[in-house]
């Protein structure tokens, strides 16, 4: 049934004028006319009895009434309610990253939201480097803060938070621990890790390990498979294994037989936030708007873990 008649029709119950309806609902005293001879033909029968001095109410009408008026409150109700949860930040907003994003934009961000929406909460998940898409798409958490290297169909990325220029993971006493920069060429020379990754899209694992140069040439795998960074840090250490990684990553190994060389052709990696465009609410629109009032950090290149 119509929603316009319903309304209409319970005003003018109320007013018993068509004129006074019409201005109640701020449309013309013809739609009603035919709102309500709409909602009589729907229903079959006279709602009103109509003169030229006075509009009543049938008994039909009457007892339509009564029966329409307590569902028509709950539903305007309703939606006030779903209007209001719509456009309020207030609640729980679920903020995942992972080992490799928990870096000082995202505490600065967090602080940031907290000051300008106190009566929001935030839950911040750290997600498994495995599976790290895994827990957005399946709604455990609203909002992911991620590397800006993945656009699927489903997901807006939101604004960056940070900018982080790329580096080479090598162990202290690798040949290349001493240079000053590296090519991403050296990638053909020395064997990266084999990352264990369920669901990973290929053009987030080619953007961040490519398996090709850009001169083509092959990137070879460890064949140890690895699942977390400590599993990774100990292959470098060792001198086994070679990884770019953002050089926010400078702080995440917990090692100090690893050096980050900067890698002067590669493109800085963006940090910033991704969520499911369906679920977007008041929540992440705020904290959206809280990102783009921070100052992105750009921090330089280090060397030593």
């Amino acid at each position: 049934m119509d929603f316009a008649r319903i309304e209409a029709f319970l005003v003018l119950c109320n007013e018993l004028h068509f004129g006074r309806t019409a201005e109640r609902l701020h449309i013309s005293q013809p739609r009603v006319s035919r709102l309500v001879a709409a909602l009589e033909t729907e229903i079959g029968g006279a709602l009103f009895d109509r003169t030229s001095r006075r509009v009543t109410l049938t008994p039909l009408g009457a007892r339509l009434r009564d029966d329409l008026a307590p569902v028509y409150e709950q539903l305007t109700a309703a939606l006030a309610a779903a209007s209001s949860l719509a456009r309020s930040p207030a609640g729980v907003l679920r903020i995942g990253f992972t080992a490799t994003t928990a870096v000082p934009a995202l505490d600065e961000l967090v602080v940031a939201f907290e000051r300008a929406h106190p009566d929001c909460t935030l839950w911040l998940h750290e997600v498994d480097l495995t599976d790290s898409m895994g827990p957005l798409q399946a709604g455990e958490i609203d909002v992911m803060v991620c590397w800006h290297v993945l656009d699927e169909p489903g997901l807006t990325r939101g604004p960056a938070i940070a900018e982080y220029p790329q580096a080479l993971a090598v162990g202290a006493d690798h040949p290349l621990a001493g240079e000053r920069d590296v090519s991403v060429e050296v990638l053909a020379d020395h064997p990266v890790p084999n990352w264990v990754h369920r669901g990973l899209d290929d053009h987030i694992r080619q953007a961040m390990i490519p398996s090709r140069t850009p001169f083509g040439r092959p990137v070879a795998v460890h064949p140890t498979p690895v699942r977390t960074i400590g599993e990774v840090a100990s292959l470098i250490a060792r001198g086994q294994v070679v990884l770019p990684v953002p050089d926010s990553m400078h702080n995440r190994f917990g090692n100090e037989h690893i050096v980050l060389v900067p890698i002067h052709d590669m493109p800085a990696v963006p940090l910033g936030l991704i969520w499911r465009t369906a679920y977007e609410n008041a929540r992440i629109r705020a904290l959206v708007q809280t990102a783009r009032a921070c100052t992105p950090l750009s921090p330089p290149n280090r060397r030593a873990v």
